[in-house]
């Protein structure tokens, strides 16, 4: 199993956005991106200058229907 490099909120929002999500609302700190075509939404909690916990970040893409390796391939 590939390893998930760290990455920004922001890494993983535009990533998202070239897969076809668009921005669905923000509450605070956290953006929640929709996909209409997979009906799958995803919630991204933004904290400028943080890096997202690897843990959170494969939950992210797995939720969005997306493994490391798509991501890695794919970005």
């Amino acid at each position: 199993m590939t390893r998930m490099p760290q990455v920004t909120a922001l890494e993983l929002v535009k990533f998202l956005r070239g897969q076809g999500f668009v921005d669905e609302r923000q509450s605070g700190s956290h953006l929640t991106l929709w996909h209409e075509e997979n009906n799958v939404s995803v919630t991204v909690p933004i904290h400028t200058g943080c890096d997202l916990g690897r843990g959170l970040a494969v939950r992210i893409l797995k939720d969005a229907g997306f493994s490391v390796e798509d991501y890695l391939r794919l970005r």
